[in-house]
């Protein structure tokens, strides 16, 4: 694969580009700023690898003051900057500009306090996901937001996406989990909001920027609450002869009142591909698969896993297996945790959608999806966290044959729509990026955006923190205020695709 080639910059572009360069080694030291091509090219992506920009220049500060001297240098002398974590992002979210400054925090990667008593643990932003845990697992603790990739993913851009994962049905996506954060303004001003208590007065401004997608300022330490490690827990594996009857059984477990601390389910293709790789001991004569963890006193898990089978039961089960180990529990989770990579086996590239629905329409946008197949001529694997409907759709395609990237992005696009059309929303996790940019307008009306925008310029009046990301049109601030219909458009740069 390769990047559609750039015009050579002209000598202004140059020159400017030096004097970037000089004012950052003057902030960050050493090897704190990155401007060489061939080191630069590990950034020019993130997860959503069919897109690709080498940035301006990469900085790798260390400290909260580099951070604001960075950020208000850039401020003053109107220069565009990305914020950027371990860059897992799988909707262009941490995507840089070429006339930008990539900022990555992932210099800022330790746990600066542990407190059992308050239930909190304060971290750098580069401290991965599953970091926090192995931090307080010693005491009987974890930090309950799971997202599939947290061996890898950054809890700073966790906060940036409002990530969730397998678990957040019972104890909630990241926003519900964060009590703190100390963030930098564009303009190089350090604010905190939160803390280690678990509720602020005034206007939530933490819950503003969790999911925030890096636009409204550059977070450089967090506050998370954890908690202790339940009693108990137990998994059901259950197979169905059809995702139908699965999505039914899901909706009707949360019908009866049950909260599963878990509850995944995946397609034939998945299950298969899952597997394969993961040996999790999944059926393979089923055409779906759910997952249902449940939590607890061992009498209460007992009890509800009795309720849990008679529900599925009355739902045409056709497997049910439940977890008698620690181990065997924790190899249940395994294959769904695996099964991006699993399915990287079996295509050669594929675009994991994101899109969330009510309960009760599983049925009817998991048979949506097949006749959308059908219509763009490609596969799609499905994995999704059933309880929340939050959908992760693999569509499977191969860049190298002409026309299957667009027939997949279409494929995506039109998923995403028909999640919006049921009652849904275009994202649950992965945000929208530049992914999802251009379907805003299927979900918000044009003053709907214009109201989120003006939060944007309360941040951010320059446009200059993560620009071209969420809004397909960007209005200026000083119109925006004036209430004045920006007919134009601040101009994004071209974002070449593999």
């Amino acid at each position: 694969m390769t990047a559609i080639a750039m015009p050579e910059p002209d000598a202004h572009v140059i020159a400017r580009r030096v004097e970037i360069v000089k004012a950052l080694q003057a902030i960050v030291p050493g090897e704190g700023v990155i401007h060489e091509e061939t080191q630069m090219r590990p950034y020019e992506t993130d997860a959503l690898t069919a897109y690709c920009q080498m940035p301006l220049i990469v900085v790798l500060p260390e400290t909260v003051e580099q951070v604001s001297a960075i950020l208000k240098y850039c401020h003053e002398n109107d220069v565009k900057v990305v914020p950027r974590g371990a860059g897992t992002s799988l909707s262009g979210g941490a995507l840089p500009l070429a006339d930008g400054v990539l900022m990555s925090m992932m210099k800022f990667n330790q746990v600066l306090d542990i407190d059992f008593d308050n239930r909190a643990v304060v971290v750098q932003p580069g401290v991965t996901n599953l970091g926090i845990t192995r931090a307080v697992e010693h005491e009987g603790f974890y930090y309950a937001p799971d997202p599939s990739s947290q061996i890898a993913c950054s809890i700073g851009g966790n906060i940036a996406e409002n990530s969730g994962g397998v678990h957040c049905l019972k104890y909630g996506l990241t926003t519900n989990n964060v009590l703190g954060l100390e963030m930098v303004l564009m303009t190089g001003e350090v604010i905190r909001l939160g803390g280690k208590h678990l509720d602020s007065e005034g206007y939530d401004l933490l819950g503003l920027m969790t999911g925030s997608e890096g636009l409204l300022g550059v977070v450089t330490e967090v506050t998370v609450r954890i908690l202790q490690k339940p009693e108990t827990a137990r998994a059901l594996l259950i197979g169905f002869p059809s995702s139908e009857d699965g999505g039914r059984c899901v909706a009707d477990i949360i019908g009866a009142g049950i909260i599963p601390g878990g509850m995944e389910m995946m397609d034939k293709l998945a299950i298969d591909a899952a597997e394969d790789f993961a040996n999790a001991g999944y059926p393979r004569d089923v055409d779906a698969l759910l997952i249902v963890e449940l939590d607890g006193p061992e009498a209460e898990v007992d009890h509800l896993l009795e309720r849990v089978v008679e529900i599925a039961n009355a739902n045409n089960a056709s497997h049910l297996r439940t977890s008698e180990t620690e181990e065997e529990r924790l190899t249940f989770w395994a294959g769904r945790k695996a099964a991006f990579p699993a399915v990287g086996r079996i295509s050669p590239d594929y675009l994991c959608m994101d899109g969330t629905i009510p309960r009760r329409e599983l049925p009817k946008v998991l048979a949506g999806m097949r006749d959308l197949s059908e219509k763009h001529g490609l596969r799609v694997a499905n994995v999704f966290h059933a309880g929340d409907g939050n959908l992760h759709p693999l569509i499977l395609y191969d860049a190298n044959k002409p026309g299957e990237l667009d027939a997949a992005e279409a494929f995506g696009a039109d998923i995403l729509r028909l999640c919006v059309e049921v009652g849904g929303v275009l994202t649950g996790e992965h945000g929208v990026g530049i992914e999802k940019r251009d379907l805003m307008t299927d979900m918000f009306s044009e003053d709907d955006l214009k109201q989120q925008q003006r939060v944007k310029c309360a941040f951010d009046e320059k446009h200059l923190l993560n620009p071209g990301k969420v809004f397909p049109v960007l209005h200026r601030c000083a119109e925006l205020g004036k209430m004045h219909v920006h007919k134009g458009q601040l101009p994004f740069p071209d974002i070449p695709r593999f």
